[in-house]
């Protein structure tokens, strides 16, 4: 007769709220439901089943054999190679991939949305006033939600973090709190707000500006009628206790201005000299923060690493996808899903070649020399990731895994680095 188990407290990478206290319940091996319901969540674990395939110029080989070609491959493009940290693996395996960038003077780049990167550059510049989700659901009495409803793509912020639940400091919960919802253009704000606020995507900049005047106790000239209700929005946010912005820190479907995030981080620390503020910002799952904050304690940057002068350099201008479209490699690792990179290899004209070491790696849609699947951190591996506040969570797998990426990557370091010693000596 088959078996039936829960696997309570299990961290979801669906998004990048990174619940970890759901439960799992897996009967023959598969996964047939998860607790509490999130759609977002449900479609992340599926029934917990990926392909166990190793795959050499699109053959099935032996583990030992692939990983041999691919030392072979990424050794004779040293120098001329991009690492690149896709989502669903653990802050592990993305050491152990940065590892190898560093032993074969490669490019590093990661998963990391051109808006996110935007609001890494913008924080270097300015600093930054942020909060943890903890801090956040404990203390806010005031959310601003700025052309941004997580309902559909982060389902449990609200009813985790930000608005329903009772607080330390909140204790009366969504009674407790008062919301501001702002939308700009078709990037709309949750319903059911005490305040609504509506925005021309053309006015979005100058809302922010007066909005952040308003706050630093500024005299405000007329305004146009367009702006007229801004001033008073800002209001609400300067009677605070504990101020929280939150926006889209990833891609949506409508473009929107570059220096959205740079005008919020402004707006909060204006808030800071007269209340105590926060911004949080909404990021992608899959552990893409965990890529950034791994190699900024192995380097020192967050993204767009380069090891070809055999140190780490930052160049955020010239990304490794960037140089990827132009050329500008010989070869690509790919560490995690592939999904995301495939068409951009697929649409060059130079050839590429690729080895795929991650979940799924068999299956995707790009032509590669080697393809090793390996499990879903958090679904086949344990390990560790990052929330999107980037607070790392342990991960506690309801399903076992034929093989661990981190291991598999660790295999190919001892291979690379046996080759280039067999090279200098």
């Amino acid at each position: 007769m088959s078996g039936s188990s829960v696997v309570e407290r299990v961290t979801c990478l669906g998004c990048g709220c990174t619940c970890d206290d759901v439960a799992v319940e897996v009967r023959d091996g598969r996964i047939v439901g998860v607790t509490p319901p999130c759609p977002v969540g449900r479609a992340w674990f599926g029934d917990g089943s990926i392909p166990e395939h190793v795959l050499v110029s699109g053959s099935a080989a032996p583990i030992e054999a692939a990983i041999t070609e691919a030392a072979r491959l990424l050794v004779e493009s040293a120098g001329e190679l991009l690492v690149y940290l896709g989502p669903d693996v653990s802050a592990q395996a993305q050491r152990a991939a940065v590892a190898l960038a560093d032993r074969l003077r490669a490019a590093v780049d990661s998963a990391t949305s051109e808006p996110a990167a935007a609001g890494l550059l913008a924080a270097q510049r300015r600093g930054r006033a942020a909060a943890t989700l903890g801090e956040i659901r404990n203390r806010a009495d005031v959310l601003m939600f700025w052309g941004v409803d997580p309902t559909q793509r982060y389902p449990r912020y609200l009813s985790r973090y930000a608005l329903e639940p009772a607080g330390t400091h909140v204790p009366a919960g969504r009674a407790g709190r008062r919301v501001i919802s702002v939308s700009i253009g078709t990037d709309r704000g949750p319903t059911g707000a005490d305040v609504a606020l509506e925005v021309a995507p053309e006015d979005e900049l100058a809302a922010l500006s007066v909005m952040r005047a308003t706050a630093l106790g500024h005299r405000l000239g007329e305004l146009p009628e367009r702006l007229g209700a801004v001033p008073d929005t800002a209001l609400q946010l300067t009677t605070a206790r504990y101020a929280v912005l939150v926006h889209e820190a990833e891609l949506s479907a409508v473009p929107r201005s570059p220096h959205r995030t740079e005008g919020l981080i402004a707006l909060t620390q204006a808030l800071n000299g007269v209340t105590r503020a926060a911004l949080s910002s909404l990021r992608a799952g899959g552990n893409r923060s965990g890529a950034e904050s791994v190699l900024t304690w192995q380097t020192g940057f967050p993204m767009s690493v380069d090891f070809s002068g055999g140190f780490p350099r930052y160049s955020p201008g010239s990304r490794g996808l960037e140089r990827l479209r132009g050329g500008g490699f010989a070869a690509v690792l790919i560490v995690g899903s592939a999904a995301e990179l495939a068409g951009e290899l697929e649409a060059r004209r130079a050839p590429v070649h690729a080895v795929v070491i991650g979940p799924r790696a068999s299956e995707a849609p790009l032509t590669a020399r080697v393809a090793i699947d390996t499990g879903v951190a958090g679904i086949h591996e344990g390990g560790t990731a990052y929330r999107m506040d980037e607070v790392p969570l342990p991960l506690r797998p309801p399903l076992p895994g034929a093989r661990s990426t981190a291991e598999t990557l660790g295999a190919l370091l001892l291979e690379v680095r046996a080759r280039l010693a067999e090279r200098s000596g």
